[in-house]
């Protein structure tokens, strides 16, 4: 729930009400929001199909509608030392070039202005996954979509992105589900 989260300033220093914490988290997401300032959330993930194109030599290719969502933006991250000083800091300069991260051999991390932002990104980013895994999956190459068209669609996506309300609405309409679930995230 909402109240069992853990404060922690950049120093890792638990403020406010002691608790456990993953050390490896802490290092992952302090390097984030040292690096970005304009980060005020960061999401990161171990999902089958994100880990899947992580392990990947070529990563996303330009293939699906939901990948050029995100292909502008997308950086890849090498594998470090988990929990390391210098992991941190690297992950940190990886970030100052896309808000959407391939952490090789790990999984995704994404990050924005607001929840919402970071939100939509992860889930672009997600699917463009899953569609990279099943393409990869058949027996035929993928259909490549075109330079001209993925140029044009990076000029969107980045409008699209930066805009204020970007992702508040899937944002509010999955909030909306799990109110309805009757989750008690809320406390």
């Amino acid at each position: 729930t909402a109240s069992s989260l853990i404060k922690m300033d950049m120093d890792g220093n638990v403020v406010g009400t002691l608790g456990k914490f993953n050390n490896a988290g802490f290092t992952i997401h302090s390097g984030v929001y040292k690096a970005r300032p304009d980060a005020n959330c960061v999401l990161h993930t171990h999902t089958r199909a994100g880990a899947g194109v992580s392990l990947l030599q070529n990563g996303l290719r330009p293939i699906s509608q939901d990948a050029l969502h995100v292909l502008d933006d997308l950086v890849y991250h090498p594998y470090g030392v988990p929990a390391s000083q210098e992991e941190c800091e690297a992950l940190g300069r990886t970030c100052q070039s896309g808000t959407c991260v391939v952490l090789m051999n790990h999984g995704l991390l994404t990050l924005g202005p607001t929840i919402q932002g970071a939100f939509m990104r992860l889930y672009m980013l997600e699917r463009a996954c899953e569609l990279e895994l099943l393409a990869r999956s058949m027996d035929a190459p993928p259909v490549m979509i075109e330079p001209y068209v993925v140029q044009k669609a990076a000029e969107r996506m980045k409008k699209t992105r930066n805009a204020e309300a970007y992702g508040l609405m899937e944002f509010q309409g999955l909030v909306r589900t799990v109110d309805r679930k009757g989750a008690d995230y809320r406390k």
